[in-house]
């Protein structure tokens, strides 16, 4: 590959926001060892830290520190720099060292999010749950928006078994981005989990509304693909516990009011979900397990 056509490639990474660690590593030292990174302008600053994140992926660290040490020279005491610095000391010296250095940077700059974020997974790959749970919900009431935020509080809830609390953590991505399916999915998911069905039917079904074709489709010429498909799965998984359990139907922490009509609503997921699985040419790649799919959702 040439320097330029390696070039390319690493902006366009850049502008996708991917991390191809190793690609970008093989590309990156490519443009080193001949000098293309000289002939960048002001964009050799984006590369070199590309390249530096790359290089600390896969345990090149020397790679890293040459990139490093040019950043540095270029921007002294730069904020992103410095935690560009401390992703690169977690590489190498215990979690407690990490810690202390992003606290150190903390106390200079209280308004580094980088920084604050680094900290806050160093707490968690520690273990240290409660910690990290405390210094995010203080991260959130500073920067209420950031929705990574949120899902990151919704997910270290759930991995301590504790889907009540990341419901209401997810809630707020859904009044910060109330269009995005993904997470509205992420919402009904946990509430299954959580053991609301009325709550997570509610959120299912209004997945499969942001997402089921356009309103113009006749719902029996549509089919479902995508995450409709997961979502239809959803609706099924519901509908088949609560007529197994009828006090499921009215049993809602949230005080969701329970559906009226879950028999329709199981007997159409069903048919849903054989649509989906029935499908052919490019939507084919779905139906590869029909057999299974058609088996599970014919069983009462």
């Amino acid at each position: 590959m040439s320097v330029h056509s390696a070039l390319e490639e690493l902006a366009r990474y850049r502008a996708r926001n991917k991390r191809a660690s190793q690609e970008v590593f093989e590309k990156g030292t490519l443009i080193l060892q001949k000098n293309g990174h000289k002939k960048m302008g002001d964009e050799v600053w984006d590369f070199l830290e590309q390249l530096a994140l790359a290089a600390i992926d896969v345990g090149r660290l020397e790679v890293a520190d040459r990139c490093l040490r040019q950043l540095s020279d270029k921007f002294p005491q730069s904020p992103r720099v410095n935690c560009l610095a401390g992703i690169r000391l977690e590489a190498s010296e215990p979690p407690e060292t990490a810690l202390k250095y992003y606290s150190d940077l903390l106390e200079a700059d209280p308004t580094n999010v980088a920084v604050w974020k680094r900290r806050i997974s160093v707490l968690r790959r520690m273990g240290q749950m409660e910690e990290a749970i405390s210094e995010l919900s203080q991260y959130l009431d500073t920067f209420y928006t950031d929705i990574e935020g949120w899902l990151e509080l919704a997910d270290i809830y759930a991995c301590c078994n504790q889907y009540d609390y990341s419901l209401q953590a997810l809630s707020h991505t859904l009044l910060l981005a109330p269009q995005n399916p993904v997470y509205a999915l992420q919402f009904a998911e946990t509430a299954y989990t959580a053991g609301d069905l009325p709550l997570s039917l509610k959120m299912f079904l209004m997945v499969i509304d942001m997402t089921d074709g356009d309103e113009t489709e006749c719902l029996s010429e549509s089919t479902p693909l995508g995450i409709t498909v997961r979502a239809w799965y959803g609706v099924k998984l519901c509908t088949r516990r609560m007529s197994r359990d009828p006090q499921l139907v009215t049993t809602s922490a949230s005080g969701t009011s329970p559906p009226r009509h879950a028999a329709i609503l199981d007997e159409l997921a069903t048919e849903r979900l054989r649509v989906a699985y029935s499908s052919a040419g490019k939507k084919g790649d779905i139906a590869q397990g029909r057999g299974i799919v058609f088996s599970w959702v014919a069983s009462p």
